[in-house]
């Protein structure tokens, strides 16, 4: 049985696997050292963080085929502790940043993706889209003509290889032979080793230089708790999207603990904090890789790159690098949110239309899926704020009030609103057969309007409770 089950895991797409992985590895590398810069440390910080939280979260995370690295999401928080602390307390950050994921998995905090609309989820993959797109424009600084002719090459070659046939994945047939071209014409391009420094030296493993005390901890939860959630978030969204790609399901709980137990990892081998990443993922996807393995090779080959290939993938153009994602933020937008969006309703238009700008007006994702959250859970309120009462008079002169809407904490004074106290009859029935008690607020309300009623000598009784309405009632004591 656990034979059959690490043979699914990892070896039942092998060929794929490989290739997929090779091919993410070496769109790995410029991303790793972009955002190395964007938080102010060496570039191999970010190269090792890529090793090792890839290969650590092909073993122990809940998402089959999903690359998790250093990202710029993280990166981005991360500059204000290497500023004003230094790089030493950031190992610290990077670890106390998995021990507080490893919390929330184990608290099942993973069960929070359910409550993320449609639209949210819509409106967070196009903006992680254009994100990906506007990313690659500082690679145009300076460069010449060669540049967008390098890009169109690579992009022919991704899309029109797979027609002749799929044995190897097209991104890295256009990655070998952009790089073969301008290595053999020497062509004027600015390459991977233009971005930084790489050493060709192995991680090793470093408890950070710091004096441990509450205090300090103290100190650096709020940048790791910010940390925590941000990639929280982010893989959470992304093992979503690569459920839905490749139909499948995921552990999004056992994602979560391992996402920490790799940022532990990450941060005791002189690595900076990740999470998943979406564009890697595509790449991977798109390249068939599915199982395990895929997310292992490229981790593997990542340092297989920086410790033996170094001089080789210095001499990578970016141009060709930046070609494939382009192909990547092409593929993850989805053009058919543009095609309904006249036809879905308003609020859903609004609420992907503000998740989009308030990821790229603050660069953060995680900000753009709680405002969609937030705003999807106000439209949803404001449509289950509503409740209505239809009255008839019974033969023998009650008065019935047929409640139609949910009764909560949103309704409670509409409630008390409906009924006519000094004009109804001695016996009123209200009817919850059409309706729902909800919360205190709505046992409450209930409890009002019997109140008035029988402080002018009428009777109240209440009927058509369904069974989890009848309970919160009889708990609180109001029948």
């Amino acid at each position: 049985m656990l034979v059959q089950k690490f043979k699914m895991a990892w070896l039942s797409n092998v060929r794929k696997d490989v290739l997929a992985g090779i091919t993410v590895a070496l769109a790995l590398i410029p991303e790793a050292i972009a955002f190395s810069i964007l938080a102010g440390v060496d570039p191999m910080v970010g190269l090792y963080a890529s090793f090792c939280i890839a290969v650590t979260i092909s073993i122990v995370g809940g998402r089959r085929g999903m690359i998790s690295a250093a990202t710029g999401a993280m990166a981005s928080l991360m500059g204000p502790v290497v500023a004003k602390y230094g790089i030493e307390y950031l190992f610290a950050a990077t670890i106390l940043t998995g021990v507080l994921q490893y919390v929330m998995g184990a608290l099942k905090f993973g069960r929070f993706i359910t409550f993320i609309p449609h639209s949210v989820m819509t409106g967070f993959v196009n903006a992680l889209a254009i994100i990906i797109f506007m990313a690659q424009f500082p690679s145009f600084e300076g460069a010449n003509w060669q540049m967008p002719l390098m890009i169109a090459g690579t992009l022919v070659i991704i899309y029109i290889l797979p027609r002749f046939t799929q044995v190897v994945p097209s991104p890295l047939v256009a990655i070998i032979v952009m790089t073969i071209i301008s290595m053999s014409l020497h062509l004027d391009l600015r390459t991977v080793g233009d971005m930084g420094k790489i050493t060709q030296e192995l991680p090793f493993f470093h408890v950070p230089q710091i004096d441990f005390s509450l205090e300090i901890i103290w100190r650096m939860l709020p940048f790791s708790l910010a940390l925590a959630v941000v990639g929280m978030t982010e893989s959470l969204m992304t093992a979503t999207i690569v459920d839905e790609m490749t139909d499948t399901k995921s552990d999004k709980n056992k994602e979560v603990k391992g996402q920490g137990i790799a940022n532990v990892v990450s941060g005791l081998f002189g690595g900076m904090a990740g999470c998943a990443m979406i564009g890697q993922t595509v790449i991977n996807v798109k390249s068939g890789g599915r199982a395990r393995l895929s997310t292992f090779v490229s981790g593997v080959f990542l340092l297989f790159l920086i410790l033996v290939l170094g001089d080789v993938v210095k001499q990578i153009p970016m141009g060709a690098l930046v070609g494939v994602m382009f192909m990547v933020s092409i593929g993850t937008f989805d053009w058919n949110s543009l095609r309904t969006l006249a036809k879905i309703p308003r609020s859903d238009a609004l609420i992907m239309i503000v998740t989009v700008a308030a990821v790229l007006a603050t660069s953060d994702l995680a900000i753009g899926v709680v405002s969609g959250v937030i705003l999807s859970a106000l439209v949803y309120g404001w449509r289950s704020a509503k409740i209505k009462a239809q009255s008839t008079i019974e033969k023998n002169g009650a008065k019935v009030y047929r409640i139609k809407g949910q009764l909560f904490f949103g309704t409670m004074a509409h409630f008390v609103e409906l009924f006519d106290y000094k004009n109804d009859p001695e016996e009123i029935i209200i009817d919850f057969a059409s309706s729902h008690v909800w919360d205190h607020s709505a046992v409450t309300a209930i409890a009002k309007t019997i109140q008035r009623y029988e402080q002018i000598n009428k009777t109240v009784m209440i009927i058509g409770l369904n069974a989890e309405s009848k309970l919160l009632m009889d708990r609180v004591g109001t029948l």
